[in-house]
């Protein structure tokens, strides 16, 4: 079975779509929050971890007037939403960048994007970082964004007790039956994924701990604009 970088999830890059869909309850009413959560008169986007560009497309359908820079350590990820865009016609307006977030984070200088942001959103993929690694990224977050910026995650969330996970588990498993398949069909495909960078394997955090996270990090407003059972849109805004 193919090697994986943590969040490319499926051993095909092709299976991803379809295979996201059916495996994460309304990823595309996820999406859509985090996009509507967006200035649409953003000028410019930052995106963290894009995998195959379905977020990307979604805000440049939204934002007619922005650039996304858009930072994935996987190529082929790259490649697949470089392609996606391009059919889009929005090639012009999108720039996809080979590089670890969590390296960004550290290093940020090395990564020739000083120029701030109008907004931050990412989905599926900082839950692969620890939590120090995810307070780092926060605050540089925080810096990279003009005063009155957002920033906003979809993210599996760490469940406050046995019970809980045990609804959420329960969840994932009628919604795979609901799209004609099982948890274990969906499971087959995936595939095995190595340590990259500073991203592993989950590593969830509840929704308490990302608050007091984006507080810490200098978010004066944090907030849940959608979450269900063990998925959340989350984030919060700079001051004026």
């Amino acid at each position: 079975m193919p090697q994986l970088y943590p969040g490319e999830v499926f051993a095909n890059t092709t299976d991803f779509d379809i295979g996201i869909r059916q495996l994460l309850p309304r990823y595309d009413e996820m999406l859509e929050v985090i996009v509507r959560c967006v200035p649409s008169k953003s000028h410019r986007i930052l995106e963290l971890g894009c995998g195959t560009g379905e977020l990307s497309l979604k805000i440049l359908n939204y934002c007619p007037n922005t650039q996304v820079i858009a930072l994935d350590y996987s190529p082929r990820m790259l490649q697949f939403a470089q392609d996606k865009i391009a059919q889009a016609n929005y090639q012009t307006r999108w720039t996809g960048i080979e590089a670890d977030f969590g390296e960004w984070a550290n290093n940020p200088e090395k990564f020739g994007i000083s120029e701030k942001f109008d907004a931050c959103v990412s989905s599926l993929a900082i839950h692969h970082l620890n939590d120090e690694m995810k307070l780092k990224l926060f605050q540089q977050i925080r810096k990279t964004l003009h005063q009155d910026g957002c920033f906003w995650n979809a993210d599996p969330i760490k469940p406050e007790s046995p019970a809980l996970a045990e609804i959420y588990q329960a969840m994932r498993e009628e919604w795979a039956t609901q799209q004609g398949t099982t948890l274990t069909e969906i499971r087959n495909k995936v595939g095995t994924s190595t340590n990259y960078g500073y991203s592993s394997q989950d590593q969830l955090a509840t929704l308490e701990a990302h608050f007091k996270m984006l507080s810490q990090a200098g978010f004066e407003t944090v907030a849940v604009p959608w979450k269900y059972y063990g998925l959340a849109v989350f984030g919060g805004w700079v001051s004026k």
